[in-house]
Parts: structure tokens; C-alpha cells; sequence
């Protein structure tokens, strides 16, 4: 048994963004302190942590004096170093481990990764060279989207193929440098799903959330899907699977397609909070960020049922574009909880914060929460 990181301890947390914002609320509430290291000041963490620290993350040696004063280290984004890792785990637990991040951090890791373990993923070929992405184009066919192998998200550093001609063109769009070139999916419906496990090794899922994404930035989630109960297993067996094999100590989303013939793929994974799993702070007994805290610490997993129907809408700083948003407005609409995450310059595309309804059902809940964010 791990003796458990109690209360009153502090806790290390690498990333500045809204991820770390809300795991620190959840982690003062428990009572614990939070120390924040980021290149930026005044982040979303560091307005609500007990000390915020300005560094680099491939400032090793301030890796090092963070680690010394905190009882445990973890992450609110995926893109910090192996070596960040190894130099804070030789002072505290860090949870989950640099060998999770190498993984998740890089597509064409962690597609072999998935692979490999007989986890189901769309057909994909890696690419690092010129001569790679011709055989690649054979071997997937198109239409595909080629993906850069590092530092991609909310659909940056991706290209749909339509055809073996415009693969070249993709290619030199993304940046020419290694990437994953994946079969397109042409599926029913984007869902995902988040487990947790404890240092302990207890495991506890909670249900599949229906996403909708604008622009390849998630748009709407809601709790519970609408997919039928034998996806609702199939998709906890590959996340129970995927927290074992990975050896998470922490919260793991996965995120899926289910095809129109009722197959679920994995898409991607983040070791860490995700977007699609917000809404639990108000509609779940524990939210993801306790659970967070309750398994890097080593105490029992919180109970993951649901209270009631919800739906969350992200808030991106094109809201901003006509001015300062109506907040008295949406607040009318009944159910509704406002989360701003306290980041100064909104443009368009930046996540700024989001809303989510609580309601009888998941539609309706969707139906609250779309308004509240009209009257904006």
C-alpha cells in the first residue's frame, strides 16, 4: 500500500492553463496547497494557487527546487520534456509518469502504442519522410488527414487528403516534418470517456460524453451520451485496459468515434482532465479534478454518479469580438453555471471559459446551455 499524500500537503502543478485553474479550486477545497510552475505570469492557475512560479519547463534546475517543495507533481497539459519529468520524480512522486507523457505527447507514439496493444484505432501509417508519405497514401488510402506527430491540437497541424495528388501540398501545410497520415472516418457521432486510477491501482469510469466540434475545437458535450448501453461497456473495458496497461496513476480521457456500422475507434488520449469532461464539476458527486487529486494522492476514488442531465458549451474569445459578453443575460437562463477562466485577451479560437446546464435530460440541458450562450 502507498501511504496516502494527506490534506494540508502540497501539490505541484506544471502548466498554467484553465485545466490547472480548476484542479487547484477542487484541491483547496480539500484542503490542500498548490504550486504552479509556468513561462507565463499571472496564468489561470496562478490566480487561484498558493504560490505561482515563472519558469521555463526546460529549466531543469527549476524543476528541480519546484519538486523539492511539493509531495507530489503533476500535469495540466501533456507537452512537458521526459527530461522536466525525471528531474522533478528525483524529489517527489510524479503522477502521472514522464513515460505516460512520451507516449501521449507524440501521435506516432502513442497510434504504435494503441496499435500494438490491440486497441482499436482508425488504419494509419508514420511518416518522416517524402518517400514515407507516397507508400503511406497507398497503404491508408484516401481521403485521410495527415496529422503533425507532435504539438497538434484543437485541430492545429492537420490537413484532410482528399486525394494521392494533394498529399504533397498537406504535407509541406503541416510543416514537412514527422507526422501520422490516418483513413478518414466518416462516423455517427464524436464521444468520450474518462477513467481514473488510483497510486493504489483502484480504477472508476465515469459515463460516454456526446461531443460536438466547430472548427476542430470542441463545441458542446453532453452527460449522459445517447448511445446505446453495449458502446457504454465497451468503451469502459478499453479505458479500464488502457489505465492498467499505461500504468496511469491519474485521470486518462479517451476520446472515440463510433462508426455508423456501431464500431468504436480510438481517436486520441489525454493523460490528464479533458475539455469533454468539465461538466462533471456540477452535474457528478466528483467532478474529474477531484478524482485527479484523490488518485495522485493516494486516497479512495470518489463516487462517479451522475446527479443530474447536464450539457457544457465552450466560450472562445470570439464572444468578445462586439465587446464585453452579456453575463447578466446568459446567468436568466435557469440551470446555467458560468466558469470563466481568467485569461486576459480574448481572440478568436481561445478557449475563455464555458457554461453548463443542468436539466431533466441531456437535450434539454443542451437546449439551456445553447441559450445562455446566444444571449451573450
Amino acid at each position: 500500500m502507498i501511504a496516502p499524500i494527506l490534506p494540508g500537503a502540497t501539490i505541484g502543478v506544471l502548466g498554467g492553463g484553465q485545466l490547472g485553474r480548476m484542479f487547484a479550486m477542487a484541491a483547496s477545497r480539500m484542503g490542500y496547497r498548490v504550486h504552479t510552475l509556468s513561462p507565463e505570469e499571472d496564468t489561470p492557475t496562478g490566480q487561484v494557487a498558493d504560490v505561482e512560479i515563472n519558469a521555463s519547463f526546460d529549466d531543469l534546475d527549476a524543476i528541480r527546487a519546484f519538486a523539492r517543495n511539493v509531495a507530489v507533481v503533476t500535469f495540466e497539459f501533456e507537452n512537458v520534456s521526459a527530461a522536466a519529468a525525471e528531474v522533478a520524480g528525483e524529489h517527489a512522486p510524479v503522477r502521472p509518469s514522464g513515460h505516460i507523457l512520451h507516449i501521449t505527447q507524440q501521435r506516432a507514439r502513442e497510434k504504435g502504442f494503441l496499435a500494438d496493444g490491440g486497441f482499436p484505432v482508425t488504419p494509419f501509417a508514420h511518416v518522416r519522410s517524402a518517400p514515407d508519405l507516397d507508400e503511406a497514401v497507398r497503404q491508408v488510402g484516401t481521403p485521410a488527414v495527415l496529422k503533425t506527430a507532435s504539438f497538434g491540437y484543437d485541430g492545429k497541424g492537420q490537413r484532410k487528403v482528399e486525394t494521392a495528388a494533394e498529399a504533397r501540398a498537406a504535407w509541406d501545410a503541416v510543416g514537412g516534418g514527422e507526422a501520422v497520415l490516418e483513413r478518414f472516418v466518416d462516423f455517427d457521432r464524436e464521444v468520450s470517456m474518462i477513467g481514473a486510477r488510483g497510486a493504489n491501482g483502484w480504477m472508476v469510469t465515469y459515463g460516454l460524453v456526446e461531443n460536438t466540434h466547430r472548427d476542430h475545437i470542441l463545441d458542446t458535450s453532453v452527460y449522459p451520451s445517447a448511445v446505446a448501453v453495449r458502446h457504454e461497456d465497451e468503451a469502459a473495458e478499453i479505458v479500464r485496459g488502457l489505465l492498467e496497461r499505461l500504468d496511469v496513476v491519474g485521470v486518462l480521457c479517451v476520446e472515440f468515434f463510433l462508426t455508423h456500422e456501431g464500431a468504436l475507434l480510438i481517436n486520441e488520449l489525454a493523460p490528464r482532465p479533458h475539455n469533454s469532461g468539465h461538466l462533471t464539476i456540477d452535474a457528478c458527486v466528483t467532478s474529474q479534478f477531484e478524482q485527479q487529486i484523490r488518485a495522485i494522492c493516494g486516497l479512495p476514488p470518489g463516487s462517479t454518479e451522475l446527479l443530474r442531465p447536464a450539457a457544457m458549451v465552450n466560450l472562445l474569445g470570439d464572444r468578445w469580438t462586439a465587446g464585453e459578453p452579456d453575463w447578466a443575460a446568459a446567468c436568466l437562463v435557469p440551470g446555467v453555471k458560468l466558469h470563466l477562466y481568467g485569461k486576459a485577451g480574448p481572440r478568436p479560437g481561445r478557449k475563455m471559459g464555458h457554461m453548463t446546464a443542468l436539466a431533466h435530460d441531456g437535450p434539454a440541458a443542451l437546449r439551456l446551455a445553447c441559450a445562455a450562450r446566444d444571449a451573450l
